[in-house]
């Protein structure tokens, strides 16, 4: 019996992507989609995985915790199985910008993690954010890459120059580019 076949993954970045960015959301009762983002998730090809990988400096800040940080995601999680949307997994960087650990985007170690313990072909997946560190984090992990309009757009303080593959007006936008294999 040959080897199973490892799943590509659409990675999501979380604040300015799904939800609006309300700048180091703590609150899980003040959570807002932006709109199409739940129809964006609904109509992904279900061949891929949704992961969520999404810088939460507000602990190293002092913020919030790590638990409220987990609370968010996971009031996300709720609302989005609400609607029939399964997120198979959720990977966060609790460090600040300037602790220089590898799971802060823009470095790929999130992904990278995500890639061995749900065992993803990189090489299919994809990448969503509306920041240049989610481009650049992407890019260094060699996954097809979308800039979103939402959010900061790839125009936060401090962007680089990281030029997406795509760009897209929202979610919904960036999963028909998916959908439609471009790029493969």
């Amino acid at each position: 019996m040959g080897k199973e076949k490892r799943s590509p993954a659409v990675f999501l970045d979380r604040d300015g992507v799904i939800i609006v960015e309300k700048n180091f959301q703590a609150d899980p009762n003040d959570i807002e989609f932006i709109p199409g983002s739940v129809e964006g998730l609904l109509k992904l090809n279900p061949k891929y995985l949704k992961v969520v990988v999404s810088n939460q400096s507000g602990i190293a800040r002092g913020y919030f915790s790590h638990d409220e940080a987990v609370a968010v995601n996971q009031a996300v999680d709720e609302k989005l199985s609400l609607s029939g949307i399964r997120i198979d997994a959720w990977y966060f960087c609790p460090h600040g910008p300037d602790d220089g650990c590898d799971c802060r985007k823009p470095r790929p170690g999130l992904i990278m993690k995500a890639a061995d313990e749900l065992d993803l072909e990189l090489s299919a997946s994809w990448i969503i954010g509306d920041k240049s560190s989610d481009i650049g984090a992407g890019t260094a992990a060699g996954i097809r890459t979308i800039l979103v309009k939402t959010g900061y757009a790839g125009k936060e303080p401090g962007a680089d120059d990281s030029k997406p593959d795509f760009t897209a007006d929202n979610l919904y936008c960036a999963i028909d580019i998916i959908n439609k294999g471009v790029g493969i």
